[in-house]
């Protein structure tokens, strides 16, 4: 718990029973703290309106990941995953994020990373089989508002270490939402997720890592999953993504130097990632991207 003469949670410098506690007349105003936050560190803290496109656009791409992740099953392609998605996008006038982003750009809708692909696979034409286990990324653009978020599908009977590996990075993303709240510095989420998938003989891939989210596809703060020195306390209005990577073997990636995105486990083990998109409330956290498990 924060005590009466430590520092603010909002970055003001002042000791917090100057600041936001107990006299409401002495607050950071919110205007005050977004232009700190932006000045500080160029981290966008979103206003009631923009937290409300935000959401909309959060539970819309867990809709899509939800209805997409039915559809994963032996003998479909991930070619068929990703055309029944950009097709969920279409229809309801939403844009597929990751659909020509970056250099080189990305050539699909959505993201399909199997076994041992860490992150960024791309659909392509060879069929699921039993015993795959899958991460589908969806990241959707709707009026405007950026909603980003995925999850696994096991295919069949999955080996016991690849089940393993999916259950650790599932624990690892609730035990970092668990901490969040303001006043808790960023680093304290790289810490849970660390501490538990050591604890499960699993690694974390240190190269990939959450962003803030909503505005744009990609914003501060970055949000590494392991042990960091980032102390930058939340406060209320920030919203960013938590996806750790776990692996089952070593925590190095290798980009595929062909298509420039695929990135591997660099011993060939599995890995496995969950996603939420989240916002830091006055109160505590909301998850703003529900899908289910």
């Amino acid at each position: 718990m924060i005590g009466r003469n430590d520092l603010c949670w909002c970055g003001s410098q002042k000791k917090w029973k100057k600041c936001h506690f107990p006299d409401p007349g002495q607050q950071t105003s919110t205007k005050d703290l977004q232009n700190l936050y932006q000045k500080k560190y160029g981290i966008i803290l979103k206003t009631p309106e923009q937290i409300e496109g935000i959401r909309a656009s959060c539970r819309f791409a867990s809709k899509i990941l939800d209805a997409t992740c039915t559809q994963a099953k032996e003998g479909v392609t991930t070619q068929e995953l990703n055309d029944f998605a950009h097709q969920m996008h279409l229809d309801h006038n939403a844009i597929p994020a990751p659909l020509h982003y970056g250099e080189p750009p990305f050539p699909k809708s959505i993201c399909t990373s199997l076994n041992n692909v860490i992150c960024h696979g791309i659909p392509d034409d060879v069929p699921l089989k039993n015993g795959d286990i899958m991460n589908i990324d969806v990241t959707c653009i709707l009026d405007g508002y950026y909603g980003d978020c995925s999850r696994m599908v096991c295919v069949g009977d999955v080996p016991k270490e690849s089940q393993h590996v999916v259950d650790v990075s599932h624990e690892c993303l609730m035990r970092a939402i668990a901490v969040l709240k303001p006043g808790t510095p960023i680093n304290a989420i790289g810490e849970a997720i660390e501490s538990y998938a050591e604890n499960q003989d699993c690694s974390v891939v240190h190269q990939f890592i959450g962003h803030g989210v909503g505005i744009r596809f990609h914003e501060n703060p970055q949000i590494f999953h392991n042990r960091n020195k980032n102390t930058t306390l939340l406060v209320p209005g920030m919203t960013f993504t938590i996806e750790p990577m776990i692996n089952l073997g070593l925590p190095e990636a290798v980009v595929d130097e062909e298509d420039q995105w695929t990135a591997r486990t660099v011993d060939g083990k599995c890995s496995a990632q969950w996603e939420h998109t989240i916002l830091i409330t006055d109160e505590g956290h909301e998850v703003l991207t529900i899908w289910k498990k």
